[in-house]
């Protein structure tokens, strides 16, 4: 079954009650109401944790930051608003946890990992810009958690050299397909990496985490191969915030999951065969051999007395040798079907 993840990311603006809504509407069962199929619920909600320290230079933090979506007149302030503490991150994992779902946490930097002394999540994850921080990677590792890595700044180089990092403390390693653009363009989605990545390195779970708008490319991801799916995701797509339009509402999530869930169900075993639910359709709609003309009894049936008309339980064309040549045991009206029971024995 694919891993799904919904990324809270900083949609929740500051506020654990923002941050436990999405949680819950994220929690909700899923289902398919044309079939009345009770599907599997989203697995998991992410945060992530950053220690403003180790974020950016000071200059950068300076900067002044007055657009719409700025929670503070410089963007180090700005950055400020939107962090949550170490003990706000346990009160939301807890929230998560007793609606029966995983956690994940995204770590930013060696200072952040001081969330880890609160508590356990069951994925640490790797931002796709801090694939190449070496040391974050080890330290990370060091903990045993299992790790998701996104690929979307990296090329083989990186990705290989911070696999080689994480695999000498930690070999539960699962890497995302990612682009780093929000939103991503459809022209730059290259879904095809999903199959590279399964090819070369099938040691580790492959997934996609996905910024496009819409479902379309995280549902053709699990079709892909792709074991886990990371998607961002809001209250309200609305509200002020970054990532906000480029997230999942309610509407979308359960959307999303839905159809993730049925694609699993859909996609079946690798070869050709009869369905057992056929039968009904087979049974009416196939074609079978029938009279072409009115057929009097004793009459010695040739091929240009015969066509193919439905229902489809009767004699199909392959075998029409079974009855060409022999007679008819009775009358047969026009455009009925023949059945070897209308022959003459012997």
């Amino acid at each position: 079954m694919t891993y799904i993840i919904g990324e809270i990311g900083q949609n929740h603006n500051g506020s654990v009650d923002i941050a436990k809504l999405i949680v819950d509407f994220a929690a909700r069962p899923v289902v398919d109401e044309l079939f009345n199929l009770d599907l599997p619920k989203i697995n998991a909600v992410k945060l992530t944790k950053r220690d403003l320290s180790q974020e950016l230079t000071h200059s950068k933090m300076m900067e002044p930051y007055t657009g719409p979506n700025s929670f503070g007149p410089t963007y180090g302030e700005h950055r400020a608003f939107l962090e949550l503490d170490d003990s706000q991150h346990f009160e939301i994992y807890q929230h998560a946890k007793e609606l029966g779902l995983d956690f994940v946490e995204t770590i930013c930097s060696t200072k952040a990992m001081s969330v880890l002394n609160k508590f356990s999540p069951d994925f640490l994850k790797v931002a796709s810009r801090d694939l190449t921080n070496l040391p974050l990677l080890e330290a990370l590792a060091e903990t045993k958690i299992p790790i998701i890595v996104s690929t979307g700044m990296a090329g083989k180089k990186e990705l290989d050299e911070a696999i080689a990092v994480i695999t000498k403390h930690n070999s539960n390693l699962s890497i995302l397909h990612c682009v780093s653009e929000y939103p991503t363009h459809p022209d730059n989605v290259n879904l095809n990496t999903i199959d590279y990545l399964i090819e070369h390195y099938p040691d580790y779970t492959i997934g996609y985490s996905d910024h496009t708008i819409g479902i379309s490319s995280a549902i053709a991801a699990v079709s892909k191969g792709a074991k886990i799916i990371e998607k961002h995701i809001t209250i309200n797509r609305d509200m002020k915030g970054t990532d906000q339009k480029g997230s999942l509402g309610i509407i979308g999530l359960q959307k999303m999951i839905r159809d993730i869930r049925l694609l699993e169900r859909s996609l079946g075993e690798k070869k050709i065969f009869i369905a057992e639910s056929t039968a009904s359709a087979k049974n009416k709609l196939e074609r079978s051999i029938a009279t072409i003309k009115s057929l009097p009894k004793g009459h010695a049936i040739k091929e240009e007395d015969i066509h193919l008309l439905s229902p489809g339980n009767g004699i199909k064309w392959i075998d029409r040798n079974k009855i060409l040549g022999k007679k008819l045991a009775m009358n047969i009206e026009k455009d009925e079907v023949i059945r070897l029971e209308d022959i003459e024995l012997g």
